[in-house]
C-alpha cells in the first residue's frame, strides 16, 4: 500500500524533532501526512526548584528525582515548548493514527517515549525508524514501523538520573569550596582531568639535548632517473655496534631510560663529523618487505569529528552540525553511530563507483567488511556514508562552503573503504664505513615505493602529529647492492631536544575518550563544548589547555572524590548501563547502590548482584561523600606551591601569585596572573617578574574638591584611576552614585601616574567653549582616541595631550575643515595565512576597531578570546571564515515602535491601519524562529515556534550534566 494513501487510513500524524527534518520528509509523503516537529524535547527534569510541582517539597525539590522512591524522576514539559505541545495536540486530534519517527538511538528512542506519554493519544501509535532521510528509506519505515523499546528509555532515562545526582550532589560542593556556578559531571570531571594531567605532564617534563649526524650519499651513477635517484640521505644508527640515543630513549625527566645505547652531545658529533670526512663507505645490507595497507574502516562518529579536524580544522561541535544538516536534508546516513556496518545497498552503490570512477583493476574480488571496535556498538545500524542507493558524487550534490567539504569527506572515505590495498615496496639500506680514529660508524635510510596505490588513489587518512608522514608518501632510495661503494657528498652534525607531550586537540581528546570507553561517542561534542564554555579549558591555536581555575576543581575531585574520576570506575559505569540497556541489569537497584552505597536499600541476600548488576564493587556512597564536607580545606585545595616562598592561589576572582612575607604577621604580596597563561608557562621565573610590577591599588592623593581618596588600579581593560567613595555611598537603587573613573593614556603607566594626572583625566570630558551658536564644544577621550564633540557631530584629534590643550579657536578651525567621509589608507595586513580551501581568496589577519579580525576579501571573522595573531595558523583562520559563512550574514532586526494612542485625525487612522494590514500579511508568510527563551507573550503563542537547531535542544538534553 502506498504510504500516500488517505482513504484507507485517514489522517496520519508523523513528529520528528526539527523543522528541517520535518520538512525534508513531508517531501517523500502523500497528502494523508502530517508531518511536524518537537523541536528536540518536549519534556525533562526540572531545570530549577521553580519548576517542579507545588506537591514535591525538601530534597525532592531540588534534585528534580526521588531518591526514596525508587528514583522517581520529576518531570516537567519546558516552558518553551508549551506552545508546541498543544499545536501538537491539536493535530493529534485531527488525526487517525501516529507515527513517532524521531532518532533511532536512546536519546530519539526516549524523545518518542516523552511524545507518547504527554500528547496521551488515543488512536493507534508505530514508532518508525530510519537512517537515512531517501524516499525509499522514509516509505519503508511507514510501511514497516516497530514499537517504542521501552529498554532503551529505560537506560536513557538512568543515565539522565544519574548525570543529575553527579551534577545536582558534587556541583554545590565546587561552589562552596572552589568559586561558585561552577559545575561537575561523569564525563565533563573526567574530560577536564584528562587535559589537566597533560598539562601536569608539561609542567613536569625536563627536556633533553642530543645529536647526530645526517648524510648525503651518492653512488656515482652518472645516468639516474626518479625511479633510481643517484644520492640518497641517512642518518646515523650506531657507532662501534652501539645503537646512537634518539627522542624516545629519553624518560620526562630528561634522562637516558637505558644504559645501552651512546648519547652524543655536540662535541662529540662534530669530532666524530670531522673524522669520517675522508672514510670510504659501502653498503652493508639491503632489506626488502612487501608493503600493504588497507583501507580505513567507514566514517562513524569519532572518527568523523577526527579527520574533519585534521582535514578541515573543524572543531568536534562544528563537525556535528554540519553532519547534522547534511543528515536532515538527506545527504548522509544518521551521524551518531558507533558503527562501521554498511548495508549491502551502501556496499553495492560504494562499488559501482569504485568501477565507474576508477576502473575493475581497483576493485576488489570480495565485498570488505569492517566490524566494529566500539565496545557495545548500538548507536545506529549503519556507518556513516552518502545516502541512497547510489551515491552522488560531490559536484552532483549542489552543497557548497562547509556541507560540500565534510560531504566530499564522508563520499571518499565510504568509496575507499571497497576498493583495493595499496601494495609496494618498502627497503631499508644500511651504510657503513670507519672513521680516522678507528671508530665504525653506521648510517640507516629507509624507503617505501608504492607499486599499486589502490584506495589511497580515492582517499589518505590526516595524522594528528603535523610531522607524521602520510600513507601515500613515497621515499625513493638508489638501487644499490650490498658492498657497492658509495661517496658521502656531506656529513652535517644535527642537534635535537625532546619535546614536551603534545596538548589533547578537539581531535585527540576524543579519541582518547573512546579509547578509555569513558562516555557515549554521541556526546563528545558537547562534553568538550562545555568545558570549554565552563572556563576549565581554552583553545590555543588547535591545543586545548586547562585553565588554572580546572587546575583547582581537578585537585578537589580527586582527592575527596577520587572514584567518580577516576577513568576505570567512569568506563566501569558505562559497562553497567550498557547491560542494563540489554535488560541484564536492573536501574533501580544499580541506582540505590550508587547513590546509597552497600546494602542500603538493597536486598539482604545478593544485593545489586543479585540484580544482574555483576560485582558491583565500584559504586556506592555519593550520599555520604558530599554530606562530610569538613575535611575540604578550600585555601589547600586551590594553592600549588611554585618555589619555599611563592604559591600559586586560585581565588573566588581568578588566579594569581603570593609571595610570602618577610615579617611574620604581615599580608604577602600578590600579583594576578594573565587569564589564558598556559600553566606550564608560569615558572618561578616569570612569578617573580609579575610580583615585580605595579599591580595593586596605589594610592596617589586626595581629591581637593570631593576629599575622596584617588587611586590608580590595573583593569580587565587596561590601566585606570578611579575615587574611592565613602563609606555608606548607595552602590544601587534610584539614589546609587558611580564613582569617577578613567583610563590612563598610552603614555602613562602605573607606577609614573600622579595625583595630578588623575584629576585631570577625571576632569574630562572637558568643555573648549561654545560656537557663534551657542553650541557646547567639549573634548572627550572615547575607546577610538580623543575626539571633539559639538552636538552630534565629532572631529578627531590628533594627540591624547590636545584633550587639555586644545582651544576654542583651535576646534573651530578644525570644525571648519570639512568632515572627511570614508576611511583612512588601509593599513598593511598583520599576517598573512594563504589561500583559503573554500573562496580559494588570500587570507590575512588585519586589525579592526573591534579588535585583530581574518578576512578572505568576502567574509570577515573576528579574533577569538583565545586566538592570538602571532600564533594563530592558517587552519584556525580559515576554521573562523567557515563558521562565519555557516551562520550567514547578520540579520538586522527592526526595532518595534511603541503602541501609539487612538489617532487623532482620520488621515492618521487611515495610514495605521494600512500599515497594521501589511504587517498582518507579511507575518502570516514567516515562521517565528526562537533563538533565546524569553518570556512567551499571548501573540507569539498563535505563531509556529521553531528551534535553529533540534540538535542543540538534543544535545543540552545529553550533557546539562555531563
Amino acid at each position: 500500500m502506498s504510504p500516500s494513501s488517505e482513504t484507507a487510513h485517514g489522517k496520519r500524524l508523523v513528529i520528528v524533532e526539527s523543522p528541517a527534518k520535518a520538512k525534508t520528509i513531508k517531501g517523500y509523503l502523500g497528502p494523508g501526512y502530517i508531518v511536524e516537529a518537537s523541536v528536540g524535547h518536549i519534556r525533562d527534569l526540572p531545570g530549577t526548584a521553580a519548576e517542579v510541582p507545588d506537591k514535591y517539597t525538601g530534597e525532592v525539590r531540588r534534585l528534580g528525582v526521588d531518591v526514596d522512591h525508587d528514583f522517581a524522576p520529576i518531570y516537567v514539559v519546558n516552558a518553551d515548548k508549551k506552545s508546541q505541545v498543544s499545536k501538537l495536540k491539536s493535530l493529534l486530534a485531527e488525526s487517525d493514527e501516529l507515527f513517532l519517527a524521531t532518532d533511532e538511538d536512546r536519546e530519539g528512542e526516549a524523545i518518542a517515549w516523552h511524545l507518547q506519554e504527554v500528547l496521551k493519544p488515543k488512536v493507534p501509535v508505530h514508532r518508525m525508524v530510519f537512517h537515512e532521510i531517501t524516499k525509499d528509506a522514509i516509505q519503508e519505515a511507514v510501511r514497516n514501523p516497530r514499537e517504542l523499546n521501552q529498554r532503551l528509555v529505560d537506560a536513557q532515562e538512568t543515565r539522565r538520573i544519574l548525570d543529575r545526582l553527579y551534577g545536582y550532589e558534587v556541583s554545590p560542593v565546587l561552589w562552596k569550596k572552589v568559586m561558585p556556578k561552577l559545575s561537575a559531571g561523569r564525563v565533563q570531571s573526567v574530560a577536564t582531568r584528562l587535559v589537566v594531567e597533560r598539562e601536569r605532564e608539561r609542567m613536569a617534563f625536563r627536556s633533553a639535548s642530543y645529536w647526530d649526524l645526517t648524510g648525503t650519499f651518492s653512488t656515482g651513477r652518472t645516468a639516474a632517473d626518479a625511479a633510481n635517484p643517484e644520492s640518497f640521505g641517512a642518518r646515523l644508527s650506531a657507532v662501534d655496534g652501539k645503537r646512537i640515543a634518539t627522542g624516545r630513549d629519553f624518560g620526562q625527566d630528561g634522562r637516558l631510560k637505558t644504559a645501552n645505547t651512546l648519547h652524543l652531545d655536540e662535541q662529540a658529533a662534530r669530532a666524530l663529523a670531522a673524522a669520517l670526512e675522508q672514510t670510504a663507505f659501502s653498503v652493508r645490507s639491503v632489506e626488502s618487505k612487501p608493503y600493504r595497507r588497507s583501507p580505513y574502516a567507514p566514517f562513524r562518529t569519532t572518527t568523523l569529528q577526527q579527520e574533519a579536524g585534521r582535514k578541515l580544522g573543524f572543531g568536534a561541535k562544528r563537525t556535528m552540525q554540519v553532519a547534522q544538516k547534511l543528515y536532515e536534508n538527506g545527504f548522509i546516513t544518521y551521524m551518531r553511530t558507533d558503527s562501521t556496518t554498511l548495508s549491502e545497498t551502501a556496499v553495492a552503490a560504494a562499488r559501482a563507483q569504485v568501477t565507474q570512477l576508477y576502473g575493475a583493476a581497483y576493485l576488489p574480488d570480495a565485498p570488505r567488511v569492517y566490524a566494529s571496535k566500539v565496545k557495545n556498538a548500538q548507536e545506529a545500524h549503519e556507518a556513516i556514508r552518502p545516502s541512497g542507493d547510489r551515491f552522488r558524487t560531490p559536484a552532483e550534490t549542489g552543497l557548497a562552503g562547509d556541507d560540500f567539504r565534510l560531504y566530499e569527506l564522508i563520499w571518499m572515505r565510504t568509496v575507499a573503504s571497497q576498493m583495493k590495498d595499496a601494495v609496494g615496496q618498502s627497503v631499508t639500506v644500511k651504510v657503513g664505513g670507519r672513521a680516522a680514529d678507528g671508530r665504525d660508524a653506521e648510517f640507516s635510510a629507509s624507503g617505501k615505493i608504492i607499486t599499486f596505490h589502490g584506495f589511497l588513489k580515492a582517499y589518505v587518512e590526516g595524522a594528528d602529529d603535523p610531522n607524521a608522514e602520510l600513507d601515500d608518501r613515497e621515499r625513493r632510495l638508489p638501487q644499490v647492492t650490498e658492498g657497492d661503494p658509495l661517496a658521502a657528498d656531506r656529513l652535517s652534525p644535527e642537534g635535537h631536544a625532546t619535546k614536551p607531550p603534545a596538548r589533547y586537540t578537539e581531535a585527540s581528546l576524543v579519541k582518547e575518550l573512546e579509547e578509555r570507553e569513558i562516555g557515549r561517542p554521541s556526546t563528545y561534542a558537547s562534553i568538550i563544548d562545555t568545558i570549554i564554555n565552563r572556563k576549565y579549558v581554552f583553545k590555543k591555536g588547535t591545543a586545548l589547555v586547562p585553565s588554572f581555575l580546572s587546575f583547582a576543581v581537578v585537585n578537589l575531585l580527586e582527592k575527596h572524590f577520587g572514584r567518580l574520576v577516576d577513568y576505570d570506575f567512569t568506563a566501569r559505569m558505562e559497562d553497567d548501563l550498557d547491560r542494563i540497556a540489554a535488560g541484564e541489569a536492573q536501574s533501580v537497584p544499580w541506582l540505590k547502590r550508587f547513590y546509597f552505597g552497600e546494602g542500603e536499600g538493597l536486598p539482604a541476600a545478593g544485593g545489586a548482584a543479585d540484580a544482574g548488576n555483576g560485582d558491583g564493587d565500584h559504586l556506592g556512597g555519593l550520599k555520604e561523600l558530599v554530606t562530610d564536607l569538613g575535611a575540604i580545606d578550600a585555601r589547600e585545595i586551590s594553592s600549588f606551591p611554585l618555589s619555599e616562598d611563592i604559591t600559586l592561589r586560585v581565588g573566588r576572582y581568578g588566579p594569581y601569585v603570593e609571595k610570602a612575607s618577610q615579617v611574620e604577621g604581615e599580608p604577602g604580596q600578590r600579583a594576578d596572573i594573565p587569564d589564558e597563561l598556559p600553566p606550564d608557562e608560569l615558572t618561578v621565573e616569570l612569578a617573580e617578574e609579575l610580583l615585580a610590577k605595579p599591580s595593586g591599588d596605589f594610592e596617589l592623593g586626595t581629591d581637593p574638591v570631593s576629599g575622596n581618596m584617588l587611586v590608580a588600579k590595573d583593569g580587565r581593560y587596561g590601566p585606570y584611576v578611579t575615587e574611592i567613595l565613602p563609606e555608606g555611598t548607595p552602590k544601587t537603587g534610584k539614589n546609587a552614585v558611580k564613582p569617577r573613573t578613567a583610563s590612563l593614556f598610552k603614555t602613562m603607566s602605573l607606577d609614573t601616574v600622579t595625583l595630578e594626572d588623575a584629576l585631570q583625566l577625571l576632569s574630562l570630558p572637558r568643555v573648549v567653549g561654545a560656537d557663534a551658536e551657542g553650541q557646547e564644544i567639549t573634548a572627550q577621550n572615547g575607546r577610538y582616541g580623543p575626539y571633539l564633540k559639538r552636538g552630534t557631530d565629532s572631529r578627531s584629534l590628533t594627540s591624547e595631550d590636545q584633550l587639555f590643550t586644545v582651544t576654542l579657536d583651535e576646534a573651530l578651525a578644525i570644525y571648519a575643515q570639512p568632515k572627511q567621509r570614508g576611511r583612512a589608507a588601509a593599513a598593511p595586513p598583520l599576517k598573512e595565512l594563504g589561500n583559503d580551501p573554500v573562496s580559494e581568496r588570500p587570507v590575512v589577519v588585519k586589525d579592526g576597531r573591534f579588535g585583530p579580525y581574518v578576512t578572505d576579501g568576502e567574509t570577515n571573522a573576528t579574533l577569538r578570546k583565545d586566538d592570538d595573531v602571532e600564533t594563530i595558523t592558517p587552519e584556525r583562520g580559515f576554521e573562523l571564515l567557515a563558521e562565519k559563512r555557516a551562520r550567514g550574514p547578520v540579520k538586522k532586526t527592526a526595532k518595534k515602535a511603541p503602541a501609539k494612542k487612538a489617532a487623532a485625525t482620520k488621515t492618521t487612522a487611515t495610514k495605521t491601519a494600512a500599515k497594521k494590514t501589511a504587517a498582518k500579511k507579511t507575518a502570516a508568510k514567516k515562521t517565528t524562529t526562537v533563538k533565546k527563551a524569553t518570556a512567551v507573550k499571548k501573540t507569539a503563542a498563535k505563531k509556529t515556534t521553531t528551534a535553529t537547531s533540534a540538535a542543540a535542544a538534543k544535545s543540552a538534553a545529553e550533557s546539562e550534566e555531563s
